[in-house]
């Protein structure tokens, strides 16, 4: 059994002021991910400009705030959501939801598009690959926090979390940490560092990404408020997960079947 290293959640105090490694790492992954899109625009074939990127970015963060704040409303905590609408607002509380944060980055990406006179998936293509960053940083910050720790476990690198009890359990926070972050992100790079059809690096992601937490959800303590939605072992995380994984199997389909050439998508912009 590993010791859990018990990190202050306050990475910085100014007072009343503080500043939480959770909210660090989104930080973490919004740096990263614009430091990766500014050398992706240096390529030639991607026709992007600098200023393109920063702009792409500020969308993209936008859309996972929001989104991510609203999805874990509506899909975790909706039954405290219709007796206290305020909690919405009180982001400092916690809870965010990847999938609603996937769902608001899509939408500001289209209005990104439209406002670039850019194709939808172009612009899509070109980000999937940065986002792996922020998911692994998110996913450290879980483990600071000592939050969404896994299942009972007694495998020798098992953890006693706080607030879990005394039992040793799955860091499942690492697991996707690693399958998340480090595997997505080296899957998805190297498959978008060739030209590839349109669609076809959004929907390696979208696989990647459902099919990857599908499977770490099974090791994953569930919601206690939500516990299992069916069969003792189906989780939400799962049920969110399974479109994902359908919907990046169609862009695949659509991608290799209608003959693309996989060249760059110039843009359209005058």
């Amino acid at each position: 059994m590993l010791k859990f290293p018990d990190i202050d959640p306050v990475a910085i105090s100014f007072g009343p002021v503080q500043v939480h490694w959770y909210g660090l790492m989104y930080l973490v992954g919004f740096v990263g991910g614009w430091w990766l899109g500014r050398r992706r625009a240096a390529q030639p074939r991607w026709n992007w400009k600098p200023a393109q990127v920063d702009d792409l970015v500020f969308y993209s963060a936008l859309g996972v705030v929001l989104g991510g704040r609203i999805g874990y409303v509506l899909f975790y905590n909706w039954g405290a959501f219709l007796q206290d609408p305020l909690m919405l607002f009180r982001i400092w509380e916690g809870g965010m939801a990847f999938h609603g944060g996937l769902l608001g980055v899509m939408v500001a990406l289209g209005v990104y598009a439209w406002r670039e006179n850019r194709r939808y998936f172009e612009v899509v293509d070109f980000l999937a690959p940065l986002v792996p960053i922020g998911l692994g940083a998110g996913r450290i910050g879980n483990f600071i926090n000592g939050e969404l720790w896994g299942k009972p476990t007694d495998l020798p690198w098992g953890m006693v979390f706080p607030g879990a009890g005394d039992v040793a359990r799955h860091p499942s926070q690492l697991y996707q940490f690693f399958l998340e972050g480090v595997v997505l992100f080296a899957i998805v790079w190297w498959f978008s560092s060739k030209p590839r059809p349109t669609m076809a690096v959004s929907g390696v992601f979208a696989v990647g990404y459902g099919l990857f937490r599908f499977l770490v959800e099974f090791v994953r303590e569930p919601d206690a408020h939500l516990g299992y939605l069916a069969f003792g072992w189906v989780t939400m995380g799962q049920v969110l997960s399974l479109p994902l994984i359908v919907v990046g199997l169609a862009l695949l389909g659509l991608a290799y079947g209608r003959g693309n050439t996989g060249k760059a998508v110039p843009n359209r912009q005058e």
